[in-house]
């Protein structure tokens, strides 16, 4: 009768939690919902000019984090590191392989496959804010105007290709990638995860940019929020409202 009894509680037991691990450091998750935020607000008041300080002001946003994410890539914790997770075109065709085997190759940080298009969304915001810029303060001319706006419709695009990536990712190993960009956390060794998660650099970030935004807050005229900063804008057209 123990026996038994001990057999039916086993088997009403919940099944243990597997362990958890911290692979991104929160300036890394910062930094990510920082972009999906800006490019975001930037794309959708890309036309208006009674939104253009909102759009330079989060274009010159999107510049600084880029110039943040370089810096950390090399000095960062594990995961966020370039050396971490950039490989060769070899990498990437193989990781690409196991995807379509059904067999995908499991990587704590960004796959090689990942890693392309974080370096293309880090490109094209150069390209876009250096183009804006060029567009806001007449230079260049017409072809700075259709290069701006032909970075920033091919970065709308990477971003698809990126989220179908994650969505499916997700599904063939198993694991939410979105919500481990919101907890840093995936399952796994503790051991094999980061120790730090870096909440110092992650709210000097933050004071950085809420900072900033004041500042263009500040500087903008009374009569309205429409001006002309000396931020980078993001516009496809200054012409058009």
């Amino acid at each position: 009768m123990k026996t038994m009894s001990a057999s039916l509680a086993d088997a009403g037991a919940a099944p243990a939690a597997r362990p958890t691990m911290l692979v991104w450091d929160l300036p890394v998750r910062v930094f990510h919902w920082l972009m999906v935020m800006s490019f975001a607000g930037a794309y959708l008041t890309a036309e208006s000019e009674r939104w253009r300080l909102v759009h330079v002001t989060l274009g010159y946003t999107m510049v600084g984090l880029v110039v943040f994410r370089l810096a950390w890539g090399l000095i960062g914790s594990r995961y966020a590191r370039f050396s971490n997770f950039v490989r060769g075109p070899a990498a990437v065709g193989r990781y690409l392989r196991s995807l379509v085997s059904g067999r995908p190759e499991h990587h704590v940080g960004h796959n090689p496959a990942g890693a392309l298009a974080i370096l293309a969304l880090l490109g094209l915001t150069m390209a876009i804010g250096l183009s804006g810029w060029s567009v806001y303060n007449d230079l260049g001319g017409e072809w700075s105007e259709e290069l701006h706006e032909l970075a920033a419709n091919t970065m709308l695009a990477v971003i698809g290709v990126h989220i179908a990536g994650v969505l499916l990712s997700s599904r063939l190993h198993r694991e939410n990638l979105t919500a481990s960009m919101i907890t840093g956390r995936k399952s796994g060794r503790p051991e094999d995860g980061v120790r730090n998660a870096w909440r110092s650099v992650a709210l000097l970030m933050l004071v950085a940019v809420l900072g900033f935004w004041w500042l263009q807050w500040q500087g903008a005229p009374a009569s309205g929020i429409s001006h002309k900063p000396t931020a980078p804008a993001l516009a496809h057209d200054r012409d058009e409202d």
